[in-house]
């Protein structure tokens, strides 16, 4: 069994370089199984350190032009040869535990694909009342959040990866493909929730409280339109970090 962790990267110089050391320090869970894994970062037209971060990190490092999560992801996994993919956020840090249980769920059989309910690196007060309700969500709809998604590759090829349609929520499109994909073979979508992941807050820290509240209002009443639209999602490209 050999894993995959792919990493989409977009001028994350101040963040990546303590995501891939807490990734590689999880990643001990699979060479205990005697299982191989490899690190791959999708440098997605950084004009920072980034390439060179994932590299001194012991990256595979590939090159994506185009400004867009789907695309860094999806550049990721054409060069990965695992068995299975997980992908992983730069501003995100994995445990040795989450990881074992990703293991656990691989080994089992049952499984397709899946992902994890999330920590935020700060407490937040609204902040952590938007992740509650997320996993909660998360949980009840089988939906996976872009932070952290762990899939067979066979499935993430055959239903064609991430949509290049979407600036944003494209994890939600994918989560969607594959929960019908996983009814067809009689398999699982399990979304984990005893290790969460702990991810950034940073947003809530580089953005107003309007910013903010004017992009899920339109998320909310508009959705397909603003996910699909590079200025709608500026938060994930004008690239404050």
């Amino acid at each position: 069994m050999k894993i995959s962790v792919i990493v989409p990267a977009f001028n994350e110089e101040k963040l990546l370089g303590e995501s891939l050391n807490e990734i590689k320090k999880a990643a001990a869970v699979f060479a205990s199984r005697g299982w191989e894994y490899e690190l791959v970062v999708c440098d997605n037209n950084s004009t920072d350190r980034t390439s060179q971060i994932a590299r001194d990190a012991g990256a595979k490092v590939v090159f994506e032009p185009v400004n867009q999560i789907a695309r860094a992801r999806n550049t990721g996994a054409s060069i990965a040869t695992g068995d299975w993919f997980v992908f992983v956020d730069a501003d995100s840090h994995p445990s040795a535990e989450l990881f074992g249980e990703v293991a656990e769920q691989i080994s089992a059989g049952k499984t397709l694909a899946g992902g994890v309910t999330i920590r935020l690196d700060t407490n937040l007060f609204v902040a952590g009342v938007i992740t509650q309700l997320w996993n909660y969500t998360s949980r009840f709809n089988r939906l996976m959040a872009g932070s952290f998604i762990y899939v067979e590759a066979s499935a993430f090829r055959l239903v064609g990866g991430f949509s290049h349609e979407f600036y944003a929520a494209e994890e939600l499109d994918l989560s969607v493909r594959l929960k019908k994909l996983a009814r067809e073979k009689k398999q699982k979508i399990v979304i984990l929730h005893r290790h969460p992941i702990k991810t950034s807050a940073r947003k809530m820290k580089l953005y107003s409280g309007r910013e903010l509240g004017e992009f899920f209002l339109r998320s909310i009443f508009n959705h397909r339109r603003t996910v699909r639209n590079l200025e709608a999602a500026f938060m994930w490209y004008d690239g404050r970090r």
